[in-house]
This record gives structure tokens, sequence and C-alpha cells, in this order.
């Protein structure tokens, strides 16, 4: 009578969660996806880093630009300075200096300086290596889409799957409780054992006890699905029961963004090499300035502050000559560092041959499996409604019914496996062929 209390309350606590979850609504995988694509966090900071490289780019290329600088500067000398002054000049003898201490106290001084550059071939090589560092960043965002993508879909699949084996599980529960009746009237008749009907009775409470732990399972996917997708947690949402399979023509091995990224990578660094060897080219750049001192006296006979003006145009070049073989140490180093990606482009390619081959035998191993499963859970099912027709009839024991229960559940959890198998395939060709995001 306990174990019966027990389990009612199990029952009734099964169907009102089975109603909140009626109540939620059902997203298909393409809302989920769609979704995702818009409030994904992990994909809102990647395109605010990708929004952050097209703003490098342009400050590489604002390099080129002219650039003018204001300055303005006021001195009071406390002491006025000393300049060295030949006799000579004022008709004295040759070879004597005396120090003279001359000039005004007040000394205000205000220049604007333009520096443009004609050819520099340093910053032509950044503009280039930030262009290629551009795209690196935005191929980076693509695969963080690709990561969304597969993210969502295996949680929503796993969402499926789970669910699908809780339908297997109650439609066994129902089976269970007819098993349960049927040995019970046999034992109050005296044609069936305690030890039957205990037997019975463990089962279906093994089978109350999967149920509640798979719910908790689902409940947890939904939640991580919608951490993923970008839903409030407290949200409620449920996924279409049915599984979709999708039969179209396998596409073929694909440049996919890992491999295009190995392709950039090694780009900018034969971009960086190049600049680096650029730096011991001359730079020319056009410099001009105009300004104003003003010089100030407050004191007798007669105080003043008188400005002139002066200004000048002309060009500055930069000759690099030694600088302790520094700039060659970089560029071995550099050489060393795109040579290690030319190897690490090598073996991502060959690597993506092979996951491509293995995920093709693996779904079409998994979808073999899927047809001959589902025919072994059509099999097992006449099988067991058999045995319980032939167990009223006192013609086979309850051990017969429990194996072919027992080889139903195995023939589901291998339907069940094969699915997931057949998805997670499916998905990896998409990802291998770059036709996940198409």
């Amino acid at each position: 009578m306990l174990v019966n209390t027990h389990k009612q309350i199990l029952l009734t606590f099964l169907f009102f969660l089975g109603i909140g979850n009626a109540k939620a609504q059902e997203w298909t995988l393409l809302q989920s996806l769609d979704t995702a694509m818009q409030h994904n966090r992990t994909l809102l900071i990647s395109q605010n880093l990708s929004n952050a490289a097209v703003l490098k780019n342009q400050e590489a290329k604002s390099h080129l630009l002219p650039k003018v600088m204001a300055i303005a500067d006021y001195k009071y000398f406390t002491q006025l300075p000393y300049q060295i002054l030949p006799q000579e000049a004022f008709g004295g003898p040759s070879g004597v200096y005396r120090a003279i201490q001359f000039g005004v106290p007040h000394t205000i001084m205000g220049n604007l300086n333009l520096r443009m550059p004609i050819y520099d071939p340093q910053i032509m090589a950044g503009i280039q290596v930030s262009e290629s560092y551009q795209q690196l960043i935005d191929l980076q965002r693509v695969r963080t889409e690709e990561q969304v993508y597969l993210e969502v879909s295996n949680l929503y699949y796993n969402a499926q799957i789970s669910k699908n084996k809780l339908a297997f599980l109650q439609a066994n529960q129902v089976n269970g409780e007819k098993l349960e009746r049927n040995v019970r009237l046999l034992f109050e008749q005296k044609l069936a054992s305690r030890t039957d009907l205990d037997k019975v009775i463990l089962q279906n409470q093994q089978l109350v006890s999967q149920i509640i732990q798979l719910e908790s399972q689902y409940q947890t996917i939904l939640q991580q699905l919608k951490l993923v997708i970008g839903l409030p947690l407290q949200e409620e949402m449920d996924v279409v029961t049915e599984v979709q399979f999708e039969e179209s023509e396998l596409p073929d091995a694909g440049l996919t963004s890992d491999y295009r990224i190995q392709e950039l990578r090694e780009k900018v660094l034969a971009e960086e090499l190049k600049g680096l060897k650029k730096s011991r080219i001359p730079s020319l750049n056009l410099v001009a300035n105009y300004g104003t001192t003003g010089f100030g006296y407050r004191g007798a006979p007669e105080s003043f502050l008188d400005f002139y003006s002066q200004s000048f145009i002309g060009a500055q070049v930069n000759f690099p000559i030694f600088n302790g073989t520094i700039t060659s140490k970089k560029i071995r180093q550099k050489e060393l560092e795109l040579e290690n990606a030319a190897l690490q482009k090598s073996l991502v390619g060959d690597q993506l041959q092979v996951q491509y081959q293995a995920a093709l035998l693996q779904q079409n191993t998994a979808k073999k499996q899927i047809e001959t499963t589902q025919a072994q859970i059509d099999l097992a099912a006449s099988i067991y409604a058999k045995s319980i027709l032939i167990q009223r009839e006192g013609l086979a024991t309850l051990t017969d019914i429990l194996l072919a229960d027992q080889s139903l559940r195995t023939a589901q959890q291998s339907y069940l496996d094969a699915m997931v198998d057949y998805l997670k395939a499916t998905l990896e060709i998409k990802k291998l062929s770059a036709t996940l995001l198409n």
C-alpha cells in the first residue's frame, strides 16, 4: 500500500510537470538559431571586435594625413642667460671672449607645426597589415557564428532526443502498468507468485525514477539552450518533438573558416615581415612651421611687449643606419613564425580531409542503423504485445515478458543513439564543407 501511495505521488508530480511543459512555447531549430544570431553574447563580443578592427584599419590610414600641432610657451627668466661673445666683433683684440648677460625677462612663443609623410614604407606596410588583420577578425567572427550554430543545434538535438526518450519511457510505463494489473490479477487467482508481482512493481518504480531523472535532464538542457540563444532563463520554452532528417546531396569538402583563418594568419605574418624589411628604407616627410615670439620687459625707462613672426617650410629625411642588429633579429624571428604558419596551414588542411571522410562514414553508418533499429523497435513491440496475450492464457512466463520488454527498451535506446550519431555527423559535414551557415 505504501508503494502504491508513493507511486501516485510521483505520477501526480509528473502530471503537473507535463502541464507546465504543455504551456511552454515550442521553438523550432530555425527560430532558435535566428534568435541566437541576434542575442548570443559571444557573438556580440565578436561583432565588437570586428568593429574595433575596422577602426584599427582607419587608424593606420590616418597616419598618412597631415599632423598639426599647436605649441605655446611662456618663460620668465629670474636670471637672464649668458652668451660668450668675441671681443673682436666690437673692435677688441682677436681671440678674447667675454660673457655677456642679455635678453628680456619675459618670453612668449606660439607655433603651429605641420608634419605630413610624403613617403613612409612602414606606414604603408602597417596599413596592409591592418587590412589583413581586419579580414582575419571578420573570419574569426564567422567561426564564432559557426560555433554558436553548432552549440545551439547540438543542444536542440539533445533536447529532442531527451524528449523522444521520455516518450518511449512513458509508453513503456503504460505497458508496465498493464502488465502489473495482469500479474496482480493472476496473483489474486493464485496463478502467479508474490515474487513475480514484486518484480513487475520494481520495474515500474524504476521506470518512474528514470522518467523523473530524464525530465530533470531535459529541463537542464533547455536552460543551457536558453543561455546560448540569449533568452531570459525564466522564460518558458519547449522544443519540437519530431526530429527532422535532412536528405540532400552530400557537399564536397570546402575551405572551412579554420583553414581560411590559417591562410590569413600566414598572410598577416608575411606582411609584417615585409614591413620589417622596409623599415631599413628612408622615409620622407614634409614639415612646416608658423609662429610668433614675444619679448617683454617691465621696468625703467620703458616697458614693452613686442611680437615677431617666423615661418618655414621644408622636407625631412630619416635614414636608419644602424640600430644594433635589432631589425635583423626581428626579421629572423618573423621568418620562423611564417614557416610555422605554413606548416600549421598544411596540417589543418590534412586534418579537415580526414575529419570529412570520418563524418561521411559516421553519417552513412548511422543512417543504416536508424533503419535497422526502427525495424527492431516494431518487431520488439510486436513480440512484447504477443507475449502479454500469451501470458494471459498461461502459455508464457513472466521472465519471457520481461525479456521482451528489455529487448524493446534496448531497441529504443539503439534507435536514439543512432539518431544522435546521424545528427552530429550531419552537422560535422556541413561544417567541414563550409555550408553550415548557408
